[in-house]
């Protein structure tokens, strides 16, 4: 089982206290670096100082770190052009050294789109699907030829198709709940499908959903990663549990329900039964990133157990 540490910067946080982070999440063993791509906290935090952009961050930790994997989830597809992420999301992996991978959606989070003059159109999943030919469709052209796509939504002519990344084939997830398109785009263009914030009943449907879909496009179900993204609270002990909770506005029963929470043996337990629904990953939402020793805690009685 792969950890990856998962952040929420829209809730408040500098770049420097995501390179502290990434840079613990290295030393400390973890499989990856991911974060949000959000410009507006969310909830009753203060958000300050503010909003850092996800690819302006990926591409400073690029050069900071030198073994995690870096990306999203998700990028979303509203914030911007696909030719024009393609080639932001190629610099950051030869930046990297080719450790990058994208995690794309379609954008859902409408105040935000209001709150920074984004257009928010109603056609999103539709966009989403072109913006997946077109990423992949850039990166995957031939040296020296060009690419042209003509949809509903986006028009290229004549396209280099440049720069190409470090990696033979950057990642890409796709993820969600949705019951039928989500399953066939991830069918179609994902090397990874992952699930938030679900139960270990929804996640079975979700990926028994997918792998159909899979198979149905003349893939093998096994051919994708099968991810889940959950909030993490460690403990020692009750007390400490409780302290954690409280430090990110939640109730650590409420937490040990909808989450991985409570001392390190239950949550190897319930990480356990996600992955008898055949996960293989897990991004660990860290919502204090200021508590570098919940880090620790989990790199030694949790991921040592998993390993």
């Amino acid at each position: 089982m792969d950890l990856r540490i998962f952040t929420e910067p829209q809730q408040g946080a500098t770049y420097d206290t995501l390179l502290t982070v990434a840079k613990a999440t290295e030393d400390l063993g973890f499989d990856a670096f991911f974060r949000s791509d959000h410009y507006l906290r969310m909830g009753s935090v203060d958000g300050l100082p503010g909003p850092t952009d996800a690819w302006i961050t990926l591409a400073g930790l690029a050069r900071e770190t030198r073994r995690i994997r870096l990306g999203t989830l998700m990028t979303a597809g509203t914030f911007r052009l696909p030719g024009v992420l393609a080639i932001q999301v190629a610099q950051v992996d030869q930046m990297s050294g080719g450790r990058v991978e994208l995690g794309l959606g379609a954008g859902w989070f409408e105040e935000e789109h209001k709150a920074y003059g984004i257009p928010f159109p109603k056609e999103k999943f539709a966009r989403l699907e072109e913006q997946l030919e077109i990423v992949t469709g850039l990166w995957g052209t031939e040296l020296g030829k060009t690419y042209d796509f003509h949809g509903t939504y986006y028009d290229l002519t004549d396209s280099p198709a440049l720069p190409k990344p470090a990696q033979a084939k950057i990642p890409v997830l796709v993820g969600g709940y949705g019951a039928t398109r989500t399953p066939r785009l991830a069918a179609k263009y994902a090397d990874e499908f992952n699930i938030p914030f679900a139960s270990v009943e929804d996640t079975e449907r979700q990926f028994g959903r997918v792998r159909a879909a899979a198979e149905e496009a003349g893939r093998s179900g096994d051919d994708l990663i099968y991810s889940n993204a959950l909030v993490v609270c460690v403990g020692r002990d009750e007390a400490e549990v409780a302290r954690r909770a409280a430090a990110i506005g939640r109730q650590a029963d409420e937490l040990k329900l909808n989450g991985l929470a409570g001392s390190p043996a239950e949550v190897v337990d319930k990480i356990g039964r996600y992955a008898e629904t055949g996960a293989s990953r897990i991004y660990l939402q860290i919502l204090d990133l200021d508590d570098l020793d919940h880090l620790e805690l989990i790199s030694s009685q949790v991921q040592s157990q998993l390993s």
